[in-house]
């Protein structure tokens, strides 16, 4: 199965303006996921921009950019659109969404959630999700959970819910999902042709539009977490990791 990697990345962003080009350890943020993401070994990944200046930026640091349009309402339907430009032959079999303010991102992210859809003939979508007992996290609507059929940490499993709310899940440890999607390409197809469900509304989370369609996500459990970037705080953190890691 062929596969394509796209990081849709967009300058609008109202907690941490220009979120893409900040700069950690000499690189713009996008340009480090997208270094990340090659390092799992599935061929060039394609920063979907919807700015010039993303374009530019990523090109001057050696990485692949297309420009979609800027008006597009959400990180899928960027990925599709630039799946569409492309991939017009149909060639690609995987489309993989990986988010541009996920600098920690590690090869192994992108190898399990390929493999977990690769290994279900029945799914749709695979996604990731890691262990957490942070009574902080569970509290916290920012930090998406999901509900899967089998908490094993040992495979991947269908997810039932996704939901930003602790007390909608048992007590103990809980699944911090991780927002990294594989899609298969007809999976992408539909899910962008779809309207947005009165769940995902709701809960603001584009996952249960596909899940209300009847289609079918796998979560693969990770045993390292990749958190986004979504203010100033969390910018200051992975520089202070990065300069330490430069100076260990």
């Amino acid at each position: 199965m062929s596969v394509l990697i796209i990081i849709p990345a967009r300058l609008a962003s109202t907690r941490l303006p220009d979120k893409p080009l900040a700069d950690i350890a000499g690189l713009p943020m996008v340009v480090c996921v997208a270094r990340a993401a090659e390092a799992a070994g599935y061929g060039t990944p394609v920063i979907a921009a919807a700015d010039d200046a993303i374009v530019q930026a990523a090109r001057a640091h050696g990485a692949t950019a297309v420009l979609t349009d800027s008006d597009l309402p959400s990180g899928s339907d960027r990925v599709w659109a630039a799946t569409q430009m492309l991939d017009p032959e149909h060639n690609v079999d995987i489309v993989v969404n990986v988010q541009g303010d996920m600098p920690e991102l590690h090869s192994m992210h992108v190898e399990a959630v390929i493999e977990a859809l690769r290994d279900d003939a029945s799914a749709d979508i695979a996604t990731l999700a890691f262990q957490s007992e942070d009574l902080g996290e569970r509290a916290d609507e920012n930090v998406v959970k999901v509900i899967m059929k089998d908490t094993a940490l040992s495979r991947p499993s269908q997810a039932i819910s996704f939901t930003r709310h602790g007390a909608d899940l048992s007590a103990g440890a809980f699944w911090h999902h991780i927002g990294i999607y594989a899609f298969s390409r007809t999976a992408l197809e539909k899910f962008c042709a779809l309207p947005p469900s009165p769940r995902e509304n709701a809960e603001k989370l584009e996952q249960w539009r596909a899940l209300d369609a009847g289609m079918k996500i796998v979560c693969a459990p990770v045993l390292q977490d990749c958190p986004g970037i979504d203010s100033p705080a969390d910018l200051a953190r992975i520089r202070r990791l990065r300069n330490q890691g430069q100076h260990s």
